[in-house]
Formats: structure tokens, sequence, C-alpha cells
């Protein structure tokens, strides 16, 4: 878990995925033969068929999306006062966000420049405050960073455009992990989690594409274009889904179960996935006893949107590892369903051909 735990601490939203693409690069060239950045910024990672000499015509072309962008903000005022004013980069519950230690990235790629503040709502606090005031959830316009500097100083500093994230710890709560961003810093482990399986093993016939794409979080807008590059025959979008078997929700709108398995994701607001392709996944799985679960998202969407309606179309599926409380700090996975979704992952390229 340390290497997801150092995935969840690496700032990285839509537009700003330097350290986390630095980061996933040093981690992905022992295991693929090219790695490069697209101009938009997603990081593509080529691993050929192992050993070569097994290919006897063009191998099955893999594609596998994870997004490495989180949700986050940008400065986008610095107050007389010092005090900053924010723009979400994707979607918030603001029902979360009020009373958060938060980090100002004043350098996209080096930490060294990062400040430490606090994230409330401006207005009266809670003692001197009317009892409509109290009622109201505070939207991001009326969130403030109190940095803690002189106002000269935080002027000084800090710029519009630089990053905030919320700072939360990543934890083990019984049987699960918890953390900010698994959506979708869990993708990028399984990612290369698969691949580490695959190198252990010694063989596949399928040649695999790995994108860590940028900007999901606004608009899936990296996977395409990556997508037309690769030109795959089968693609994945590997990503979290809701998980909301919890108390105050009927069970038709629970979307996937907590430790029932990966979920092999029917459709979505964005896609269909390919029904062959989704029957094949769920033969994998019972051959190798691996849990799976199928579901369908009533709203949102993944990669695998832009990646079906690229150029002729290309055959896709959304992989999902089941995520409570999603798009807070305290997104909770089951170690059951992680593993599971990696080995899945693993053994559908250990047979792709």
């Amino acid at each position: 878990m340390e290497f997801l735990e150092e995935l969840t601490r690496t700032p990285s939203i839509a537009g700003r995925e330097h350290r986390m693409r630095r980061l996933l690069a040093e981690r992905a060239k022992p295991l693929f033969d090219e790695v490069r950045t697209d101009n938009l910024g997603s990081l593509l990672c080529l691993r050929k068929p192992r050993p070569a000499s097994r290919r006897r015509k063009r191998p099955l072309r893999v594609m596998i999306a994870a997004h490495m962008d989180q949700i986050g903000f940008m400065v986008r005022h610095v107050e007389s006062s010092g005090f900053l004013r924010l723009q979400n980069v994707g979607g918030f519950d603001t029902r979360n966000l009020f009373a958060r230690l938060v980090t100002v990235c004043t350098d996209t790629d080096d930490p060294k420049g990062d400040l430490p503040g606090v994230m409330n709502p401006a207005g009266r606090p809670v003692h001197v405050a009317s009892d409509e005031e109290k009622k109201k959830v505070p939207e991001v316009r009326d969130l403030v960073v109190d940095l803690g500097l002189p106002a000269d100083e935080a002027q000084s500093r800090v710029k519009i455009g630089d990053m905030v994230v919320i700072r939360a710890p990543f934890t083990r709560v019984g049987n699960t992990v918890v953390g900010q961003c698994l959506d979708n810093r869990v993708a990028c482990w399984l990612a290369i989690r698969a691949v580490e399986a695959l190198e252990r093993d010694g063989h596949h016939d399928c040649e695999i594409h790995v994108v860590f794409t940028v900007q999901e979080e606004v608009g899936c807008r990296g996977a395409g274009p990556a997508a037309q590059a690769i030109e795959p025959d089968v693609a994945i979008a590997l990503d979290t889904t809701l998980c909301i078997d919890t108390p105050g929700v009927s069970e038709d709108q629970r979307t996937t179960v907590q430790g029932a398995g990966a979920g092999l994701m029917a459709m979505d607001s964005w896609s269909i996935s390919d029904l062959e392709l989704l029957e094949e996944f769920e033969k994998v799985a019972a051959k190798k006893k691996i849990k799976a679960q199928r579901t369908i998202l009533s709203s949102g969407g993944t990669d695998a949107g832009p990646i079906q309606r690229k150029g002729a179309g290309f055959r896709v599926m959304t992989m999902v590892c089941p995520t409570r409380y999603i798009h807070t700090v305290t997104e909770m996975i089951h170690l059951d369903d992680l593993h599971a979704t990696r080995d899945l992952l693993a053994a559908y390229l250990a047979q792709a051909r």
C-alpha cells in the first residue's frame, strides 16, 4: 500500500498533472518498452508481447486508460488581505469541503514551494451567525484559504491558477483503505500492478498500451486523442465507481456492493460497453475464481466515452473498483475489491490474443 499512499499524496488536478506524470513515468519505465508524453500531457506506455518470438501476426492491441488527475481547485483571486478565493476543477459535494487543511502548490513541479493553508467559508463563525447562516451549505465561491501569512507575502508567493488540493490522511479502516483522490489513483495503481504481475509470469501475446490520461475530471479530454494515436482493438477504461450500499439509499440505487469484487460496467451515461468484451471478462473471472459484479451507472461517465467515439470507433468497456463516499476526502475501497480488480485485469491481459 505504500505505492498507493504515495499516489494519493501527490497533487495532480486537471491541467496540473506534472508531478503525477513524473512519478508514474519513473514507475513505468522498467515495465514498458516505450514511455512518452503526448501533446495534452497524457503518459503513453507501450509494452510489446513477451516473448517476441511467440508473435505470429499483428498482436491484439489493448489500451488501458487510467486518468491521473483528481478533483481540486485553482486560485481564482488573491485578496488584498491575503486570503485566497478558489475555482473548483471538477465536481465537489460542497457539504464535505469546509474546515479542511489544504496545500497550495505555487510551483507545478517542485513541492518545495508548497504552502499549507486552512479552507473555510467566509462570513461569521457559529457563535455570532444567524440561524439562516447556520443552515446554509457554502458554495465553492464562498470558500477562502487562510495561509497564516502577512498579506504582502501571500500576494507575492501565490499566483492565479496555482493548484490547491485538500490534505487528508491515507489509512486502513477495517478491511478497507481510506483516503482522498482514490478516484482515480486506484486505477493508476491497478494498471501498474497488473503489468507487474505479467512481468513476473513472463509472457503475454497482446500489445499493451497503458495510458495515464489527463483532464478526465473536467470532461474526459485526454483519452480521445490518445486513442486516436494508438488505434486499439480493445480499450478498457479503468476507474472507480459509486458504491452506495450504505444507510439511507435504496437497494436499487447502490450501483455496486462493497466486497463483491471488480465492477464490470454494462453502461453509463457516456458509453455502453461492448457486450462480447464484457462477457469475456466474466468468463476469465469465472475461470480464475475472481469475484466480479456487473454494474450500471445512471449518471456520469469515464474515459470509455471519448475513446468509443474517436475516429471510426473502438470496442470499449469500463472496469471499475467500487468506492464508498466518492468525491470526498474519505473515499473507501475494500481490499478484496482492490485485489480482485487487479487480478482480473492481469488475467485478462495474460490470455488476450
